[in-house]
């Protein structure tokens, strides 16, 4: 280890079935083998006994962690501001992360998984292990892990968290009541990775901005505007357009700085992908760019031809299955929706109406889960390149049955009947009882899950035992704590999407809401500011108490949900002109009055705005702009370099 560099902490956990039977281990005990094999590799191992379970806390000193980089030929910026291969004998020249360490956490992760996957049989033969009377053929060139994984004796592969790290963040950002939207963004980034820290920043940022919208919408509900809400609400809406414009346009300036400043903005395009799922699959090498006599020559034409089908035929399938989920929506959801919001209407009972909405949110939480299930299956056929664009996919999809969910009501009582009061009212309770709900379950529940284990290990331990009930057995070892902490998984599946999906989407359904009928409830902005002033500190808690650490994923931007929020500033545009034609149409003749004549030049000039801000603010500040291209130029030197020098050995080779 490297003078200055902190000791190594336990990062990773490998769970292993616990012997029924006392055994004495031999030589071809496979739990001795892994054990075994990860020590050769460099790793820190220790072994810890549970209840149920037995564990292998897993560190790996700087130099392990550096030569497997450089195995994988992980990219990295080096002070130059020029991307190389890791070479870990040339550690000095690569940039450190804000916090001082040498790789980030998701570049550590992929450099564990190296570590893990890369002990495979290479003596040439068949071993033949054993666990509990029970033999396994360890093949050739087979990994360890994956053969354990698969004859069941691994149970899972987690991440750990860091003591020392986790309760510095409890203190300074969890537990930081006072400052109201503040957040330690690098700390958060080099503790999960660069896609939660973006998030955590995006929500920060939202929070924030939404101050001023909800001290105007809280003026306009304290003062009683009489006539002149004919002016102050058209007023209003073309604040609050314009400043949904704004603030996405910043919002991507300030993401392009932060991942410039954490190193991932040149690279994001080239590292590896850091596993969603989980640590159960291998990671795949980057290779780097070799030349042979097969690259040299002329590429076969039927090769290109080939990408080109493949590329149409994926389009087709993509086109082929949104069709089908809109199809879903308009003949299966649409109807239902409105069904209920008919009802809804016409009860004039208040019990009646809390029954109907009891029935509704059962039914539609089943309805939602067949709608994810189908969506996640139409993905699996299509050829997207890589998960990112197949998350990407899936949260279209997904999304497209919680529009229609929450909108539609609201929908129905705006336009169709033109209830104002009836609207507001069902703004308040989404917003505020809906959400309350909604947090209350999201940190409620993994706690109730993680006591149902406990109480299930601590039972099936003293049933073994044939102790008294009434004695009580206590997990003391963290790592099996954490072990039956809930993981932070989407509603939908964790295949494609972790708990961002669920955190990015009640940040939606809000922001559609707040936005799309602002005219009828300004206030509306100070219940989504209060929300989100707490939701910053629960989401927290929930992933530094209740839940096991995430594995880490790269990415370099909110993703789909970006385009969502866009979508849904266009809605905003149609729908709060819709309300103002109401209100100024209050008998329905639909007269083309100067008012409404007013209502529709707003719109077309907000959409003009909208579609025509991006071009005077960039998306990336000016010296993100000049060291990405300067980065570029000098890689493209580089690699021109070696081509052209691969290309004269070959040459040289061929004349010999």
């Amino acid at each position: 280890m490297e003078k200055g560099e902190p000791a190594a902490v336990f990062e990773l956990a490998i769970v292993v079935l616990k012997r029924e039977e006392p055994e004495e281990p031999g030589k071809f005990d496979c739990v001795e083998r892994l054990v075994g094999e990860l020590n050769r590799a460099g790793l820190v191992v220790e072994r810890v006994l549970g209840i149920s379970d037995e564990f292998i806390k897993l560190a790996a000193p700087l130099e392990i962690l550096g030569k497997a980089a450089a195995e994988l030929q992980l990219m990295k910026l080096t002070h130059i501001g020029v991307e190389l291969r890791f070479d870990w004998d040339q550690e000095a020249a690569f940039i450190r992360q804000p916090d001082g360490s040498l790789f980030s956490w998701c570049e550590r992760f992929l450099c564990y998984q190296h570590l893990l996957y890369q002990i495979v049989n290479t003596t040439g033969s068949t071993i033949r292990l054993t666990f509990e009377r029970r033999e396994c053929k360890w093949e050739q060139n087979e990994s360890l892990l994956e053969k354990m994984l698969s004859e069941g004796i691994v149970k899972q592969v987690f991440p750990l968290h860091d003591e020392l790290k986790r309760k510095l963040l409890l203190k300074n950002w969890a537990l930081n009541l006072l400052d109201f939207t503040w957040q330690p963004i690098d700390d958060i980034h080099s503790y999960f990775g660069t896609k939660i820290a973006t998030y955590f920043a995006f929500l920060g940022m939202y929070t924030r901005w939404l101050f001023f919208p909800a001290a105007l919408g809280l003026a306009m509900q304290m003062i009683d505007l009489g006539a002149w809400k004919f002016l102050v609400l058209p007023l209003f809406f073309v604040f609050i357009t314009s400043w949904a414009v704004f603030f996405f346009q910043f919002w991507k300036r300030k993401n392009s700085a932060l991942l410039a400043r954490w190193g991932t903005y040149y690279s994001m395009s080239l590292s590896p992908r850091c596993k969603r799922g989980g640590t159960n699959s291998r990671p795949s090498p980057r290779w780097g760019v070799e030349l042979d006599s097969k690259t040299v020559c002329d590429r076969p034409l039927e090769k290109d031809k080939t990408l080109q089908r493949d590329e149409w035929l994926g389009l087709l399938q993509k086109i082929r299955n949104t069709a089908l989920v809109v199809l879903g929506i308009i003949f299966l959801q649409l109807p239902f929706e409105l069904f209920y919001a008919h009802l809804y209407e016409i009860s004039e009972s208040d019990g009646v109406k809390y029954t109907l909405t009891a029935l509704y949110l059962i039914a539609i939480q089943y309805y939602t889960k067949i709608g994810g299930k189908v969506s996640v299956i139409l993905i699996k056929y299509e050829q997207d390149r890589g998960e990112e664009s197949s998350a990407d996919s899936l949260v279209y999809k997904v999304f497209g049955l919680y529009f229609m969910q929450s909108y539609i009501g609201l929908f129905y009582h705006a336009l169709m009947h033109r209830n104002f009061a009836s609207l507001r009212q069902i703004l308040i309770q989404r917003l505020i009882i809906s959400q309350v709900l909604d947090n209350l379950l999201e940190n409620s529940l993994p706690y109730l899950k993680y006591s149902y284990k406990k109480f299930r290990a601590a039972l099936q331990k003293k049933h073994e035992k044939g102790a008294s009930l009434r004695k009580s057995i206590r997990l003391s070892s963290r790592v099996e704590k954490e072990y039956l902490k809930p993981t932070y998984a989407a509603s939908i599946g964790d295949e494609f999407e972790d708990g961002l999906f669920d955190d990015f989407l009640e940040l939606a359904l809000q922001f559609g809401m707040i936005t799309m009928f602002a005219c009828a409830f300004p206030l509306v902005f100070c219940f989504a500011a209060l929300n989100n002033i707490t939701e910053i500190r629960a989401d927290a808690l929930k992933l530094l108490v209740m839940l096991r650490r995430p594995v880490p994923r790269a990415s370099a931007s909110i993703g789909a949900w970006l385009n969502i929020f866009q979508f849904l500033i266009v809605m905003s545009i149609c729908t709060n002109c819709a309300l103002l034609v109401c209100l100024y149409d209050e008998e329905g003749k639909w007269k083309i009055e100067p008012g409404l004549a007013a209502i529709l030049l707003i719109e077309h000039v907000l959409l003009l705005v909208k579609f025509g801000f991006s071009h005077f603010v960039p998306e990336e500040p000016e010296w993100v702009r000049v060291n990405r291209e300067m980065n570029v130029a000098q890689a493209r030197d580089l690699c021109s370099k070696q081509l052209l020098s691969s290309i004269s050995s070959l040459k040289a080779r061929k004349m010999e």
